[in-house]
Order: structure tokens, then sequence, then C-alpha cells
């Protein structure tokens, strides 16, 4: 008879241990699912956004996009691929020579040194004007290239003021040059401007060049060198090419800045 009662009474056991052990992971398990619960108490916050997944911005996935995509390369370890030294050398090359260009044949300056950038071709190669004849203003309008130590050097020296982009209309008497000056307009301040992209587009265009040189000689050190390998040096040559570009548009907007005043 005790045994019918223990087999009846089984049953109900079973379901209260069930009951007693599920209530707490149930309670655990919802409990864990947010760690965001208002302080204090299980309740969950008023927003259902609270204990879901941040997501990031467009913005900050692009930067995070960026920085992870970003490539350093070791020089040393890829030499026998190319030399990246090298190429950045040849890169800070055409920087160098674009703010040359600049200096050269941008300059709105109402003084001698104004001229000293004017290269003159002659017979015996090409000197500064400044090496050849002496420069001295005479008035704020009004320059004098004295031309006496190299006199056969006179016309020559003419002819480069007269084709330099400053506008300028010298004028020969024997071996001393009257240059006046031009009012610096809008219009020449616009034309300058205009000279100065085609000289950053020219610089671009030669660093154009070398980045597809360079890749070019990554293309065929296939051998002994995995592709994953030739793809992060292609990768590190295409950066270093579009920070010479950035740079070259730098120049060129406090270029344009002093131009136009």
């Amino acid at each position: 008879m005790a045994l019918n009662n223990l087999s009846l009474l089984r049953p109900l056991l079973c379901h209260s241990v069930v009951r007693h052990f599920r209530a707490p992971l149930a309670v655990s398990s919802r409990v864990n699912v947010c760690p965001l619960l208002c302080p204090g108490t299980t309740r969950w916050p008023p927003a259902a956004a609270a204990c879901t997944r941040l997501y990031a911005t467009k913005k900050a996935k692009a930067k995070a996009k960026g920085q992870s995509g970003k490539v350093n390369i070791n020089a040393a370890l890829v030499e026998d691929i190319i030399s990246l030294d090298e190429v950045k050398q040849d890169m800070a090359a055409i920087l160098g020579a674009l703010k040359d260009d600049f200096t050269r044949n941008l300059s709105i300056r109402t003084s001698p040194g104004a001229l000293d950038h004017i290269v003159v071709t002659t017979q015996d190669g090409k000197f500064p004007l400044n090496q050849l004849g002496q420069i001295s203003m005479k008035s704020p309008l009004f320059i004098m290239v004295n031309m006496s130590g190299f006199p056969e050097a006179t016309a020559a020296a003419a002819r480069s003021l007269r084709e330099s982009s400053m506008n300028l209309n010298p004028e020969v008497d024997g071996t001393i040059i009257k240059v006046p000056v031009p009012k610096v307009t809008r219009e020449h301040r616009e034309g300058l401007v205009k000279l100065a992209k085609q000289f950053s587009n020219k610089a671009k265009e030669t660093l154009r060049k070398v980045r597809s040189t360079a890749v070019t000689q990554v293309k065929k050190s296939k051998e002994g060198h995995s592709e994953d390998t030739l793809r992060l040096v292609e990768k590190q040559i295409q950066q270093m090419a579009d920070s010479s570009a950035v740079d070259i548009d730098k120049l060129l907007a406090a270029k344009t800045k002093e131009l136009l005043g």
C-alpha cells in the first residue's frame, strides 16, 4: 500500500521539482539578456533600443574602413620587389618642382627680387637674370636691368623678360633694359590662378606616371612573392600617390589665395 501511495505522489514531486528549478533559470536568463536594465530593478527600460546593438553611423563606418584599409610596409622588407624610398623621393621631387614653378612664374611682387627667377637662354647655356645683369628698382612701377657686364646677352635677357608670365614689356637702351611694371589688375591675378592650375594638373599627371611605373615594376616581380604581398605593395604605392596629390591641392589652394589677395 505504501508503494502504491509513493507511485501516486511521484508525478507531483517531479512537477514540483521542475517548477522549483525552472523559475530561477527563466528569471536569470531574462535578466541576463540585457545588462542595461534600469538600476535597482529587473524591469525593462522604456526604450527597447537600449538593449539592442548600437549601429555605427555611416561616417564612423567610413572612418573605420579608411583606418583599417591603410598599410605601412617596411621598405627594407620589399627591396627585392621595389625601392619604396626611391618612389617616395620621385613623388617629393614633383612637389618640389611645382613649388619652383609657382615661385618662378607666378610672382606679383614689384621689387628687384621679382625678376630673380627669370632664366636667360644664351649661346653658352641658361643663366638666371640676376647673374647676368644688375637689377635695381627705380620706382614702384619701374625696374632697370644693367647688362654692361654681359652686353652680348642683352637681347636674350629682354626676350626672356617679354616671354615670362609677368606681362612685361621691356625696352632696350644700349646695355640697359628698362622694365615698366604693369599695375596688377584683377584680370591679371585671375590669369595667374589659371596658370597655377595648369602647373598643378601637370604635376598630377607626372605623379600618375610615377605611380604607374612603380606599379608596373611590382607586377613584374611575381616570381618568389605571394599575390597578397604584391597587392599590399601596390596599395602602399597608391597611398603615397594619394598623399602627394593632396599636397599638390594644398599648394594650389595656398597659391590661389595669395594671387587673388
